[in-house]
């Protein structure tokens, strides 16, 4: 026999959520607020929009290209050290003074190692940058309107004296619903 035990989360001190069904209003809010000064903040949507990420990280690539930069190195070094080793330590007798160690007779093996471990370095990558799992998201992410047909911005760090201007700024650009600090706005 279980029991279902409801826990209440309260809301993070300092943040503020909104909840967009349009992403021309979203992408117009991320806009104003970062023109507002306002950067600490987390932008949640359904799909993946490179409008979002453009507007967020302005441009910058992604880091998980040097996790796949360091691993492909890494892969392409170690599987030609294996094969190169291995031929050195069990020498046979060459004919005609062919090399012991063969790059030509190497590469496939290298390649693949190159592939297997760039791989294996962007999941790993994916994984660290998305910051996955996600158990420890606050509380205003966790919206599952999110995931289905909303676009969310939860602005964090806010002080008292900023609040009205960000609720302002989200009201403005079309936010559907705008929630958090509403006691200090009392």
């Amino acid at each position: 026999m279980s029991t279902n035990h409801i826990t209440y989360v309260p809301p993070t001190p300092g943040a503020m959520k909104s909840v967009f069904a349009h992403l021309d209003c979203l992408i117009d809010s991320i806009d104003r607020l970062k023109k507002a000064g306002f950067t600490d903040m987390i932008v949640s949507a359904p799909l993946p929009r490179h409008e979002i990420e453009e507007l967020i990280y302005e441009g910058r690539p992604s880091p998980v290209r040097w996790f796949t930069l360091i691993g492909a190195i890494f892969g392409g070094l170690g599987g030609f050290s294996v094969c190169s080793l291995t031929h050195a330590n069990w020498p046979m007798i060459i004919p005609a003074g062919k090399p012991l160690v063969s790059v030509p007779a190497f590469i496939v093996l290298t390649f693949e190692a190159t592939v297997l471990f760039g791989c294996l370095a962007t999941l790993i990558g994916l994984i660290v940058m998305c910051r996955l799992p996600s158990n420890d998201l606050q509380i205003e992410v966790c919206d599952p309107r999110f995931s289905d047909d909303h676009f969310g911005i939860v602005v964090n760090g806010l002080a008292p004296a900023d609040a009205e201007k960000v609720r302002k700024i989200l009201s403005e650009n079309g936010a559907i619903e705008v929630t958090g600090m509403e006691a200090d706005n009392a």
